[in-house]
């Protein structure tokens, strides 16, 4: 039985972990939204439907990502208490007053009363003591249960810490695909050792997943064909193998979500991981954390 093919949540389950301080279990494999509103979009709605169908509970959006949003609202009617819904305020809008008011707008376009996480999608001018305080707001308010950060490299995230509070910090959602490691040398042990989720966007990287003649495509090619799976739920389980890890794959089509789906069932031995990890080298740390 192919992993693309196996029972629905009901029956099996995609593996679920512990989100932070959100007190809830997240589903390790969720949807991404990032361009979703260029994709047509009754096609782009029902993606969304047939992920939640197969577990993958967990939907990112964010202001900044054109009418994403309320394509997610029109998406979640009537199953709202289904999903771990996140989005994000943009650093321009995140002073105190601005992330409460830059909140209320996203649930409008959400059509929804209330999310599981919202983040700040990177480090701004705003002192972070005025953004969080918001989110504290908002907690309050019942309107957010939990809040992070996104695109925070190991400076910014002792800085989060120390204006919020130990243990305030949900996740950190930085970039990360098998061709872009840099989380790995610093952020990704900071947030594992502090309790915070790592959510990888971007996870096939942006139009470069590794072509399947490559050495490296090989090597996913091969392991994937022991398992019955695809290259591509070969990448996504790589990604999430540490304790603390989720990844949030944009699909636009009904197809290519319930190949997403299934990494959130496979398993991969040690050997393969390290074979894997060996085909695509992390390379020399870097200056400053990559973002889109």
């Amino acid at each position: 039985m192919r992993v693309a093919d196996r029972p629905l949540p009901g029956q099996e389950g995609i593996e679920r972990r512990p989100f932070g301080d959100a007190a809830l279990d997240v589903a390790v494999i969720g949807q991404g939204t990032w361009y979703i509103d260029d994709a047509h979009r009754p096609t782009a709605i029902a993606a969304l439907r047939r992920g939640l169908d197969l577990g993958m509970t967990h939907i990112d959006t964010a202001e900044m990502y054109g009418e994403a949003e309320t394509v997610v609202g029109e998406a979640i009617a009537g199953r709202r208490d289904e999903v771990f819904l996140v989005s994000k305020v943009v650093p321009s809008n995140a002073s105190r007053a601005g992330t409460v008011a830059a909140c209320e707008r996203s649930l409008a376009r959400l059509r929804t009363d209330r999310l599981d996480c919202y983040l700040l999608h990177w480090p701004g001018s705003h002192p972070l003591e005025e953004t969080f305080a918001g989110f504290e707001r908002l907690r309050e308010q019942g309107k957010i249960l939990s809040w992070g950060v996104s695109n925070f490299d190991v400076p910014d995230l002792k800085a989060a810490w120390n204006a919020g509070g130990e243990g305030r910090i949900a996740c950190n959602q930085v970039l990360y695909n098998l061709e872009e490691r840099a989380i790995e040398y610093a952020v990704l042990p900071w947030c594992e050792r502090h309790g915070i989720a790592t959510v990888a966007y971007s996870p096939f990287g942006h139009g470069s997943f590794p072509e399947a003649r490559s050495p490296a495509g090989r090597v996913l090619a091969a392991i994937a064909a022991d398992h019955g799976a695809t290259p591509r739920q070969v990448a996504l389980r790589f990604l999430v193998r540490h304790p603390f890890s989720f990844t949030i794959p944009k699909a636009s089509n009904a197809d290519h979500v319930t190949e997403n789906a299934g990494a959130g069932l496979l398993e991969l031995t040690e050997a393969e991981l390290d074979r894997i990890d060996t085909a695509f080298p992390s390379g020399p740390p870097p200056r400053r954390l990559p973002m889109l």
